[in-house]
């Protein structure tokens, strides 16, 4: 076997690298446990931070209503665009996953008191737990909505790039967030926005991974 060979059949033969449907089933569990739990940490000391999950946490300190349901608000729709850019499969597990995360949110509050919790460990920890059960979810298929898949269709369609619309709607929800929060809290939110997309810029590449 060539070089060239035991490349492609370690990592790019999908029919070896594949997951199963149990894999999907336990993988879309634990990165919606993961990622709830983040946003559980954040909300426990008032932040906020990237995204549209920034954006439900923002909401939350504004109007009082509860994170459950502000996270379904908030992430919905961008999931039935998802339906333009990423099919069938990947919409309807994405919506399995934004309705897992706010289920999850209600559970954390009834089991998981974290009041009187360290703002710096909560807000870097519920970033970086945020982050890692994302990436476990897209390398599952799947995801909780949010602005990338809005990003991807106006690169596509006015090639303004979608990192760019990315930083900018984070950009907005953290100055945002001055309106509602005290800007200490602000500063470390938009640190934590800073941890979270290091950890999807250095981990979400596209075929890196055995298990597309």
């Amino acid at each position: 076997m060539t070089n060239q060979t035991a490349s492609r059949s370690l990592v790019f033969d999908w029919e070896q690298t594949r997951h199963t449907v149990a894999e999907d089933v336990l993988g879309i569990i634990t990165g919606t446990f993961v990622a709830a739990l983040g946003l559980s940490l954040l909300k426990a000391v008032n932040a906020v931070t990237g995204g549209t999950a920034g954006l439900a946490l923002l909401l939350v300190q504004a109007t009082g209503w509860p994170l459950w349901l502000l996270f379904l608000v908030v992430n919905l729709p961008f999931a039935v665009l998802a339906l333009w850019k990423k099919g069938v499969r990947f919409t309807v597990l994405t919506i399995v996953c934004i309705c897992a995360v706010s289920g999850l949110s209600v559970v954390n509050a009834q089991l998981l008191p974290l009041e009187g919790a360290d703002p710096i460990y909560a807000v870097v920890g519920g970033n970086l737990l945020a982050g890692v059960g994302l990436l476990i979810l897209f390398r599952h298929g799947a995801s909780v909505g949010g602005v990338n898949i809005v990003a991807l269709l106006l690169q596509e369609r006015t090639r303004f790039p979608a990192g760019w619309t990315q930083l900018s709607v984070d950009v907005i929800v953290i100055l945002a967030s001055l309106v509602v929060l005290p800007w200490p809290i602000v500063l470390l939110s938009a640190a934590g926005a800073v941890v979270m997309g290091f950890v999807l810029a250095l981990h979400h590449r596209e075929g890196r991974y055995i298990g597309h």
